[in-house]
């Protein structure tokens, strides 16, 4: 009797069953062609006609003499925008400009300070007064010399407001004066370079993963704020890119150039709002974010950065012995 109705239990739920189990696989079956139309639509096919002089005839990039910048200025060039170029040192700034004006014939101009400082910005709304910006890569930034311990790092208080100034309020500051531009004409994008740093915490390096996972927050909060104004503001997040301070000489295919991680970058503006830019990095931000424990990315980040400081400290003690060495030979 008992076994009798066990069997027909089952036999009444078989039906419901069924159903739960096709609408599940159905789900996910809609969710992943989802997923890769949306990839698709992402990293194949790409939105690399939006940043055009549609926008606005000027577009202005910080830290446009070396990588990154420099690439985002010669893309943005390439693409008819006049260039506005921000950065510490009047002679790269004029090497670059004449650059861009013979290689695209396109007008630029130049406003040379230091994002260290705060009594720049004066400097920065005179030059920018009057242009119809249409596009703004907030790409200045630095970082440490080599991974240290919070504690250890040399000028400790000198570096955190260096830091903070260039990474962070250069971010904040010049959005101001584009608040007006922007809205009125109802059109607009700015691109802040964070990092991948910047996605999770990573020991000695601790200060410039914090400032740029504030340039993340920061941005994606703006984002929402201001997109019903038709204005896009992507937080770009790209892992390693083989600069001037990363260090890397060669590139590899998840250690691009500067120009071709930038050839990519701007192809997902309007369809990502927070981005790693290029394809291989977004794998290993989904890697790094969604499929690994966030306490074993910090780790290896942590040993990581151990290794790369005792290298760093060992090569600047051989130096320091060779130097003394000579100076004893003399």
């Amino acid at each position: 009797m008992n076994w009798m109705n066990v069997e027909e239990m089952i036999r009444r739920a078989e039906t419901p069953l069924f159903w739960v189990g096709a609408f599940t696989v159905a789900s996910l079956a809609l969710w992943l062609l989802y997923r890769l139309i949306s990839g698709f639509r992402i990293w194949v096919w790409g939105n690399g006609q939006l940043l055009s002089p549609k926008l606005g005839k000027w577009a202005v990039v910080t830290g446009a003499t070396d990588g990154i910048g420099k690439s985002y200025a010669e893309e943005l060039a390439r693409r008819g925008f006049a260039m506005m170029l921000i950065s510490r040192s009047q002679d790269k700034l004029d090497d670059v400009a004449k650059s861009l004006e013979e290689q695209y014939k396109v007008e630029t101009r130049t406003i040379a300070v230091d994002f260290g400082k705060t009594d720049i910005y004066p400097k920065i709304e005179a030059g920018l007064a009057g242009l119809e910006i249409g596009v703004l890569v907030n790409n200045v930034g630095v970082s440490y010399p080599y991974p240290e311990y919070y504690l250890h790092i040399p000028d400790l208080d000198n570096f955190i407001t260096n830091m903070i100034n260039v990474n962070m309020t250069s971010v904040c500051q010049l959005y101001i004066y584009l608040s007006v531009s922007f809205p009125r004409r109802s059109k607009g994008v700015i691109l802040n370079i964070s990092s991948a740093s910047g996605m999770y915490p990573l020991p000695l390096l601790t200060v410039y993963s914090a400032t740029k996972a504030f340039v993340d927050f920061f941005s994606r909060g703006l984002q929402e704020e201001y997109r019903r104004q038709g204005i896009i503001i992507q937080s770009v997040l790209p892992f390693f890119v083989a600069t001037k301070m990363t260090r890397i000489r060669k590139p590899t295919l998840d250690k691009p150039t500067p120009e071709r991680y930038v050839a990519a970058e701007v192809t997902t503006v309007g369809l990502q709002s927070q981005t790693n830019g290029y394809f291989p990095h977004a794998v290993m931000g989904w890697v790094t974010t969604k499929l690994v424990p966030t306490n074993i990315v910090i780790f290896l980040g942590a040993r990581m950065n151990r290794l790369q400081r005792t290298g760093y400290l060992q090569r600047r003690k051989l130096r320091e012995q060779r130097n003394g060495a000579s100076l004893k030979s003399d």
